[in-house]
């Protein structure tokens, strides 16, 4: 089974301030449909179903590889570098 290098790395970040949505879809005038949390440095992206995919799109531009789902009641999280669930 694969595993992901990056989680014992992870500093625990609280969401950016202001951000209890998708900043970038707040500013496109889109709807996010799952919201998504970065572990490294807080920034909240929608999820790869929503019109945006920003929570892929952070990943790409920062190379910040885990994230969290920012949905009540989940807590779940993802590597993007490692593609596994940590």
């Amino acid at each position: 089974m694969k595993q992901c290098t990056h989680a014992d790395a992870l500093p625990h970040p609280e969401p950016a301030p202001l951000n209890d949505t998708c900043p970038e879809c707040l500013r496109d005038g889109t709807h996010p449909v799952q919201l998504r949390l970065c572990l490294t440095c807080g920034h909240v992206g929608c999820c790869d179903s929503s019109p945006g995919r920003h929570a892929t799109t952070h990943y790409k531009e920062s190379g910040h590889p885990i994230m969290r789902t920012f949905e009540p009641g989940e807590d779940w999280r993802w590597c993007f570098e490692d593609h596994v669930l940590v």
